[in-house]
């Protein structure tokens, strides 16, 4: 009980059906489709990632008929482009990704597309992965009917859980219909978890990761949000100057579009990204996330997140890839990242 009530305040919901599900966060993305998403409903999917791909094969596999909003990977979607598709066809869900992963682009617009879905008496359905326990995701106030995210990123907890949470106009059509998955059929879940009064046996729940996302939200809360917000805010400019100096162009090109917990670059060109990553892993035991789907091989993802978006991270990360780049011909001044980083710790407006 104490764990679904802090995943309440963390999500910013007053919904009673908020719980952790077993599994990655792929999970909570299958129980929502499994549960929300009938044969022959139209489904629109914002396809601007590897993860709004994943969300579309995966409706596509319950039977949904996939609406595409085909956008250029590293952009987001905006509240026009939203309106355009409802105008041209009825559709029962919209399903979007909050923070995209793969290009590390932050959706807009969140409170203005809920209106937009509800006034066609759809579904808004959010991705959180990334961004739950980083910046802020408002269930409530952006009318989101139902999200899930994951353990491993903001919440810095080991992966295998996937919180969800739904509200309970979205429940109320859960329980209306045979679900077609045992495991996810949260209509079971639901009884399973039932706060507060008698429960009813459905699965062996992993209880370490329990305790482990108890701990976890336990310490977010104690950070309280807006400061811990403000902190992936400050590391993240700092480390995108960094960056920047170094050479380094971002995947979104608008900046008020880009996540603070994850980086996702191109390199300087002529720069080769496998041995470079591999050299600062064996080097200065520092990992770097390769691309993902159409960038792979071209790009890194640098995740600063949790309890990992730290000053001494930031600068860590950036004399390792200043010495990197001297070492192998790429820039002649080692310390322009670290430099660059400095200043925006330096700066007053920047450092509150």
């Amino acid at each position: 009980d104490e764990t679904q009530a802090m995943l309440r305040v963390l999500y910013q919901t007053e919904n009673r059906m908020t719980i952790p599900i077993s599994g990655t966060g792929s999970s909570g993305m299958e129980t929502l489709v499994a549960n929300l998403v009938e044969p022959q409903d139209t489904v629109i999917v914002v396809r601007n990632g590897f993860f709004g791909e994943r969300i579309a094969n995966m409706v596509s596999r319950f039977g949904g008929e996939v609406v595409p909003v085909n956008l250029e990977w590293g952009t987001v979607v905006t509240p026009d482009e939203v309106r355009e598709v409802f105008s041209r066809k009825r559709c029962q869900v919209l399903f979007l990704v909050h923070a995209e992963t793969s290009t590390g682009a932050l959706g807009q617009h969140m409170r203005e597309i809920g209106e937009i879905v509800h006034q066609n008496g759809a579904l808004f359905l959010v991705d959180t992965v990334t961004s739950l326990g980083g910046i802020e995701v408002k269930i409530d106030e952006w009318g989101i009917d139902a999200a899930y995210s994951g353990t491993q990123k903001c919440l810095s907890v080991p992966p295998g859980l996937s919180p969800v949470t739904l509200n309970e106009r979205t429940m109320e059509k859960v329980r209306g219909r045979k679900v077609k998955s045992w495991y996810f059929d949260l209509g079971m879940i639901e009884r399973y978890w039932n706060e507060g009064h008698q429960r009813k046996y459905h699965h062996t729940a992993p209880v370490n990761m329990i305790y482990a996302l108890h701990e976890g939200l336990r310490l977010v809360l104690e950070e309280e949000l807006d400061t811990r917000f403000q902190r992936h805010r400050k590391n993240a400019a700092a480390l995108q100057a960094g960056l920047q100096a170094l050479g380094f162009t971002y995947l979104v090109r608008k900046e008020d579009e880009r996540l603070p917990m994850l980086h996702a670059i191109y390199l300087p060109d002529g720069v080769g990204e496998g041995k470079l990553r591999t050299e600062i892993r064996s080097s200065y035991n520092i990992e770097i996330g390769g691309g993902l789907g159409k960038f792979a091989g071209l790009a890194w993802r640098v995740g600063l997140m949790g309890h990992s978006s730290t000053e001494y991270k930031v600068y860590r990360l950036l004399d390792a890839i200043g010495e990197v780049f001297k070492k192998y011909g790429i820039a002649s001044d080692r310390t322009a990242g670290s430099q660059a980083a400095k200043a925006i710790y330096q700066d007053p407006e920047r450092s509150g």
